[in-house]
């Protein structure tokens, strides 16, 4: 027995042992304290989540958790951050549904030290010693709620990454993309034509950044008239100007302080006043009209616009110098038309929208009614959408949309429903033989579509385009 003992304790002399030991303790310590866990690789997506957690936020054990981004399972999660920088936040109070707990993020390395994501545990109810500075920490923030809460209502992001809607190539690339630069502290540019989501995604950023808890302030540069734009963006001093008013009034900037500002159609911002705001964004303080000096600001900046940017530049329609501040971390939304597989997800969201408060019942919408939606080129996208769906929502009288509640829309084939029957236009009967020539290269390749495409003369992606538009996607694909 002493020799036994005599050479556990030469081993506690090797580096190599105390540490492999050392790992041991650690793992069966964390093993008996934390009440879930869960891991992620460096794109931020799940690679495991116990039993515990999924119990703790709901999960439903039917659908796989492993391969979902951690912000949509957990909106705010900052494991990303740590499996980005490697640097461990040992102890932090994280909301999880309406309960605040007390979690470790640890960043995971590989053998060579290489970073290949992050491990984060809840530990709160078994650290009693933290409990008190944990109540502390609730009944301040609940002070600080009830202080603010009617302001934080006007001004919280109302939208988070997983309601941007789609599981196509384009709409993952769009969260990617919003993931990436949600962390980051520089200009965003949005990017896309008008009903896109571009004002759902700048709420998502906003979410999933470390300015979450500060205020959203949006301004749109088209709504408001030129004559008023300088004081809503800038703010007023007292007395600036006949009839202002006597004390100060702040502008959006200010507002936004410690958060962010939403500028949507940012194009349409006024030569005149492009100056300021480039001085603004430049030096990180603004001047109020009839200001005799600079308020400091920290303040990001999302900016959207439906209209080319850099056609406006080359037409002197728009700074260069302001363009480029704004384009640092660009992010393009695609039109629906580019994403038409997304449609059923779509519209399952839009149409529990459409009866959400009214107490009935779901709808769906058949398969001839989703190709009829197909075949449409959508320039009002998403928006339009919602409000074709409406409509149609408020002919049937089932739970069920059909291709005759879609009034007005045309089908695949160019006719448009109407009271007066059906009537095929000129382009309805191109596109007819369009896609009587498609049918008949995939069955000439059977279903290849590669050497259909070949066949027709056009590109891959030109094909799968045409094939969504006429409602062919349930063809034979190719491997």
């Amino acid at each position: 027995m002493a020799k036994a003992l005599s050479a556990r304790l030469n081993n506690l002399t090797d580096d190599s042992e105390v540490r492999r030991l050392a790992a041991a303790s650690l793992v069966n310590l964390f093993d008996s304290l934390y009440e879930g866990a869960v891991t992620i690789d460096c794109a931020g997506r799940i690679t495991w989540m116990n039993d515990k957690y999924k119990a703790l936020i709901g999960w439903n054990g039917v659908e796989s958790i492993e391969g979902r981004l951690i912000d949509q399972v957990l909106p705010n999660s900052r494991l990303r951050a740590v499996a980005e920088t490697g640097q461990a936040e040992l102890l932090d109070v994280f909301v999880v549904g309406s309960r605040q707990v007390v979690v470790s993020r640890i960043p995971l390395r590989n053998e060579e030290n290489e970073l290949i994501g992050a491990l984060g545990v809840i530990l709160y109810d078994r650290l009693q010693a933290l409990r008190p500075i944990v109540s502390k920490f609730q009944q301040m923030q609940s002070e600080l709620a009830s202080a603010r809460q009617q302001l934080a209502e006007t001004r919280r992001p109302k939208y988070h990454l997983s309601d941007f809607v789609g599981d196509s190539e384009p709409a993952r690339r769009v969260r990617d993309d919003a993931q990436r630069a949600a962390p980051r502290d520089g200009a965003v540019l949005l990017l896309g034509e008008t009903g896109t989501g571009k004002e759902l995604l700048a709420h998502a950023i906003h979410a999933a950044s470390l300015r979450a808890t500060g205020p959203l302030v949006s301004l749109n540069a088209a709504a408001i008239p030129e004559s008023l734009l300088e004081a809503e963006l800038f703010g007023v001093e007292p007395g600036a100007y006949t009839g202002a008013a006597n004390k100060a009034r702040p502008g959006k900037f200010q507002l936004a302080n410690g958060g962010t500002l939403f500028l949507d159609e940012v194009g349409d911002m006024p030569l005149a006043l492009q100056p300021k705001l480039l001085r603004v964004l430049q030096e990180g303080e603004v001047e109020p009209i009839g200001g005799t000096r600079v308020l400091p600001l920290d303040v990001r900046v999302i900016a959207a616009t439906s209209c080319d940017l850099k056609a406006m530049v080359d037409a002197g329609q728009f700074r260069a110098d302001l363009f480029y501040r704004l384009n640092v971390l660009p992010i393009r939304l695609p039109p629906l038309r580019e994403r038409l597989e997304d449609l059923p997800a779509l519209c399952a969201v839009l149409l529990a929208k459409v009866v959400e408060g009214r107490g009935a019942s779901a709808l769906t919408v058949s398969a001839e009614a989703l190709r009829r939606l197909a075949g449409h080129r959508w320039p009002g996208n998403v928006r339009e959408l919602h409000n074709v769906l409406e409509q149609a929502a408020a002919r049937t009288e089932s739970h069920h949309i059909d291709v005759e509640h879609l009034i007005g829309l045309p089908n695949t084939d160019g006719q448009k429903v109407g009271a007066g029957g059906t009537v095929r236009t000129l382009r309805g009967a191109v596109a007819a033989a369009e896609k009587l020539e498609i049918q008949r290269a995939l069955t000439t390749t059977g279903g290849v579509k590669l050497q259909a495409a070949k066949l027709l003369g056009i590109s891959r992606a030109q094909l799968y385009e045409k094939l969504a538009l006429y409602g062919l996607l349930s063809a034979k694909t190719d491997s």
